[in-house]
């Protein structure tokens, strides 16, 4: 197993590492090549310019070497002037420190940008020792905080390998959740619907029925996906966005880089009627998971976000014999669409003690509020047969 240089290196892009030496690290072990920790996704969203510093995600990823001077570990590091596109929430600790005198910006994020999904943040390459790369990154990342003069640390959706980690160093611990869809071995998608109660069964069916009658859908992947197609995407992108948040984080050449670049890893599901695009969802397709992630649409249809984003998500990744979908964050109306609940993870380092203690008790309180409410909500919620 090879070592690690206590050195650590701190750039401005992900450029300066490269693709071969940040893939090497980012699709080994049991990472499974997610897509959003890959060279090619952090790059589009630099090259495209959606995180930079003029945006407020100033890059400061970090690199280790090992004793031959290659790349061993790497960790996709922002320094943030706002808490914005982050999906875990920290307001309210910003505005009680600021309140009281501190200075909560700029804090460090380690993080895929805009990106609410659960992946590898202290990435180590695969014949690496593992525990010491981590050690080295995280002590990278501290280092760098103190020398920014960030008031705090911020690792958001790691693998829950990482969260334990970064716990049984010092770090506050966090936990969330999402709803999930797991793969149960379906063949069908009607298999899916046979674990279903009759009633969900029922209304699954009705919901896909009467969606499917005012549109024709279409997905698309590979060489399938033109300009004309991310033109109409963005729109949709672009008119939900300023709705729910006021500010949409992506570009419209974030979209076409993903075309040139990852097409083979996007799943574009689209809507039309009579002849005009109406809405789409993109997906992201991982080796062990489909994640859904924006969506929009421009005119009501009944039911369409049900079959766009959660019903065509299962059949495609039946099709491609995923094991589970990731439909984002929030929402438990994705539960009685066989979506249930997950737990999702943060990790976080505050330097005040003034601040860092009662967020500490907020957390572990938090933490088992969390833990209760996902047993519950799937008791009773849940929309697959009970045995027995």
């Amino acid at each position: 197993m090879t070592g690690v240089r206590p050195a650590v290196k701190v750039h401005g892009r992900v450029k300066e590492i490269g693709r071969t030496a940040w893939d090497a690290c980012a699709s080994a072990r049991d990472y499974q090549a997610n897509p959003f920790v890959s060279y090619d996704f952090l790059d589009i969203l630099e090259e495209s310019g959606c995180a930079v510093e003029r945006t407020g995600w100033g890059p400061r990823h970090i690199s280790v070497e090992d004793e031959a001077g290659e790349v061993a570990a790497v960790m996709p590091l922002y320094l943030k002037s706002h808490s914005q596109g982050e999906y875990i929430f920290d307001h309210a600790w910003a505005d009680a420190y600021e309140r009281a005198g501190g200075a909560y910006y700029p804090k460090l994020q380690c993080a895929s940008p805009f990106s609410p999904v659960t992946g590898p943040r202290l990435i180590v390459r695969e014949d690496v020792d593992r525990e010491a790369g981590q050690r080295v990154l995280l002590g990278g990342a501290l280092a760098v905080c103190e020398r920014a003069g960030a008031s705090s640390l911020h690792v958001t959706f790691p693998s829950e390998d990482d969260w334990r980690f970064m716990g049984a160093q010092g770090l506050l611990q966090r936990q969330n959740q999402q709803y999930h869809w797991r793969n149960a071995g379906y063949q069908t998608f009607d298999d899916f619907l046979s674990a279903l109660s009759s009633g969900r069964r029922k209304t699954i069916r009705r919901e896909r029925r009467d969606a499917q009658a005012q549109v024709e859908i279409v997905g698309l992947t590979g060489s399938d996906l033109t300009e004309d197609h991310w033109d109409a995407f963005f729109g949709f992108y672009m008119d939900t966005g300023s709705r729910k948040w006021g500010r949409p984080y992506l570009n419209r050449l974030f979209f076409s880089l993903l075309g040139e670049r990852m097409a083979d890893r996007v799943l574009l599901l689209m809507a039309r009627r009579n002849g005009r695009w109406i809405a789409g969802a993109l997906n992201l397709i991982g080796a062990d998971c489909l994640y859904g992630r924006n969506w929009g649409c421009v005119e009501d249809i009944p039911f369409l976000h049900f079959e766009l984003c959660y019903y065509q998500a299962i059949e495609h990744a039946i099709r491609l014999g995923l094991p589970r979908v990731e439909a984002g964050a929030q929402g438990q109306h994705k539960i009685a669409r066989g979506y249930l609940p997950s737990p999702v993870y943060s990790a976080h380092w505050i330097a005040d003690p003034a601040l860092r203690s009662p967020v500490a008790r907020f957390l572990e309180q938090e933490r088992a509020a969390m833990a209760e409410e996902m047993e519950w909500l799937e008791e009773e919620y849940s929309p697959f047969r009970h045995e027995g």
